[in-house]
């Protein structure tokens, strides 16, 4: 039985231009970036020509590129900075309902501290309301974290309007881009954030690496003190292997970015229809058009997600109910709760992220499995027995 992989927004395998590119730096070019010798000056040669190949892809500068260990560092590294640095001027702080928990987290954190977080709300697709956004700007704000686009549904944010808001108050903006990296096009001198956060592993890159790009004449304090690495403002030996891998996986997505958006767009909209056309009580929980390519979250009303995603991965294909740092909690995904959904239907949520290795004859295969699997659940459902009954009287 193939084994068919649609959790591409939890992880992906390195790609083997990527994996080509990292084997020689743990062996022949293992030299530690900061020392003065051969084999350091190498390394740290290297790390520099991947901080420019990145710093290109996006429209940043080199030295606004500080590699940390993923995109939850990064996302600490940038709040938490960017808080500790402005403190003088205020302690208010803006993010929205369906943050990452990287994100959530840390304001959480800084609450109890006693900080204050505006938490703003959105439409059912996962969009902030800009009103509301605009009008919960205060004197004291310092910050706006507002991720790029979400990682259950794909709904893409409206970063630059938040950036053209922010600015007239002179408050920075921070934006989660871990989900769009390498699958919309990003260029940062058109976005305009002071702060946006990036890791490799979602592109086909390494694991334990990630990015914060930090505008020019942005001013945070450090998270994690040490030596002089990376401009003073991140301590610890650069993980050289692991760059130089996220400059190849971004050169591989954007030599073919078009082209796999579009190929990303036809199968998911191939697998929408399929099941919409085979399956009553089914909802979609993603923007129809402004969301990542490849994925799609949709609601199977009557019944519990964790009971469809090991019924697929007994069929051999591996999806989920949404972030996988949150996986084995019972509680329903926040971000489906704040797009509005009941309990009910947050918790039989199926998060579909498809990606390079995914075909249409996968595609083909989740409309031939899923709809029996659904019947089978509901057939065993309390909840879908008392809808059939009352259907009849």
């Amino acid at each position: 039985m193939e084994r068919i992989y649609m959790d591409h927004n939890a992880t992906t395998p390195v790609h083997p231009e990527v994996l080509a590119t990292i084997l020689p730096y743990y062996n022949e070019k293992f030299g530690n970036a900061s020392s003065v010798h051969t084999f350091g000056r190498e390394a740290r040669a290297d790390m520099e020509e991947a901080r420019e190949k990145i710093a290109d892809f996006i429209g940043a500068q080199p030295r606004e590129i500080i590699f940390t260990s993923g995109g939850t560092e990064s996302d600490n590294m940038a709040i938490l900075g960017a808080v500790s640095k402005n403190v003088k001027k205020g302690k208010h702080i803006i993010t929205s309902s369906i943050e990452h928990h990287a994100v959530l987290n840390t304001c959480k954190y800084l609450e109890n501290k006693g900080h204050e977080v505006t938490y703003l709300n959105v439409d059912k697709y996962g969009v902030i309301n800009l009103d509301q956004l605009r009008d919960s700007i205060k004197d004291d704000t310092v910050l706006i974290t507002i991720m790029h686009a979400n990682n259950e549904n794909g709904t893409i944010e409206p970063i630059e309007e938040i950036v053209k808001i922010a600015a007239e108050k002179g408050v920075l903006v921070h934006s989660d881009a871990v989900q769009t990296l390498g699958k919309v096009p990003i260029n940062l001198k058109e976005l305009g954030v002071d702060l946006m956060t990036f890791s490799a592993h979602k592109i086909y890159g390494p694991k334990g690496i990630g990015i914060l790009y930090i505008r020019r004449g942005t001013r945070i304090d450090p998270l994690i003190r040490g030596g002089h690495h990376e401009r003073n403002l991140r301590g610890g030996t650069e993980n050289v292997p692991a760059i130089v891998g996220f400059a190849k996986a971004l050169e591989v997505a954007n030599s073919d970015m078009d082209e796999e958006q579009s190929r990303l767009w036809k199968l998911t909209e191939k697998l929408k229809n399929g099941l919409l056309d085979q399956i009553d009580d089914l909802f979609i929980n993603s923007h129809p058009e402004n969301r990542v390519p490849g994925t799609m979250n949709i609601s199977f009303d009557y019944l519990e997600g964790e009971s469809i995603i090991l019924s697929l991965d007994m069929k051999g294909v591996g999806v989920s109910t949404g972030s996988a740092c949150t996986s084995g909690t019972l509680e329903p995904s926040h971000v489906l709760s704040a797009l509005g959904l009941p309990i009910a239907a947050a918790q039989g949520a199926i998060r579909f992220s498809l990606g390079r290795s995914n075909t249409e004859e996968h595609v083909d295969y989740i409309l031939q499995e899923l709809p029996p699997i659904i019947k089978r659940l509901r057939d065993m459902s309390p909840l879908y027995a008392d809808k059939m009954k009352n259907k009849s009287c």
